[in-house]
């Protein structure tokens, strides 16, 4: 069974930056497309990128696009999401996600905080 572990949550003030990091155990890492999601206190859940098994054409929602950079290291079972120019509008909860089925986000890790300060 897929385990996801998220890290590198915390606090920065507007305009800093920090990379998240979803640590894959259990599974075949590189068969998986992957995701990050994120939710705010009193808002759904969102969908802010994606990346497939290859790589290659990620997927960004457009409140992330041109700030959020998603990457993946097979090697290491590992998805980042390299997060910059953060605004406080950002602050949420943010979760990896794995599609081991070829057809939805199925396998969830138990999410980061992320605080950003104005």
């Amino acid at each position: 069974q897929v385990q996801l572990v998220e890290s590198g949550g915390g606090l920065v003030q507007a305009g800093g930056s920090l990379r998240l990091s979803c640590a894959a155990s259990g599974g075949t890492f590189s068969l998986y497309a992957m995701g990050w999601f994120r939710q705010a206190p009193g808002k759904e859940r969102e969908y802010i990128a994606g990346i497939g098994v290859s790589g290659t054409n990620p997927y960004y929602a457009d409140s992330v696009k041109g700030r959020f950079t998603i990457s993946r290291d097979n090697a290491k079972n590992t998805v980042y999401l390299h997060m910059n120019n953060l605004r406080p509008e950002d602050t949420a909860v943010y979760y990896c996600a794995a599609d081991t089925d070829g057809a939805v986000f199925d396998t969830w890790g138990q999410g980061t905080q992320v605080t950003v300060s104005s």
